[in-house]
């Protein structure tokens, strides 16, 4: 069985992925600091946003294909990838907008950390009681 909702999910989150990338590279470039933020608060939090989401993201949707191939419901799948892609583009827009609190920072978070959570608890679930959910 291809995990073919992982797959659209994951896809998507790699576009995501490339845009913060390049928001980095061309600050980079655009202001010639090579290594690091030299001292640019703008950079700061640019390289910030994309480090985020690669500290997260990778995990989430390894989780979203596990549960897919462990049988959960498409429906279940899609909740969970459009939670995570919604959390990570609000965590995104907010960080990237203000260093400090921002609705949508705290909603994107939130979002995320949520989506992680029930994720896992179905994980479990799904491994103590094999049934198809």
């Amino acid at each position: 069985m291809i995990p073919r909702i992982a797959l659209l999910v994951t896809s998507l989150h790699v576009l995501l992925y490339v845009v913060l990338s390049l928001r980095v590279v061309l600050h980079r470039r655009a202001h010639k600091v090579g290594v690091g933020t030299g001292g640019d608060a703008a950079l700061t939090r640019k390289v910030r946003v994309h480090a985020n989401f690669a500290e997260y993201v990778p995990l989430a949707l390894l989780m979203l294909a596990l549960l897919e191939l462990a049988g959960i419901r498409a429906a279940l799948l899609w909740t969970f990838g459009i939670a995570l892609l919604l959390g990570r583009v609000l965590h995104a827009v907010g960080l990237g907008g203000s260093a400090g609190y921002s609705v949508g920072r705290f909603a994107g978070t939130l979002l995320t950390f949520s989506t992680l959570v029930v994720m896992a608890a179905f994980g479990v679930w799904r491994f103590v009681l094999p049934l198809t959910v």
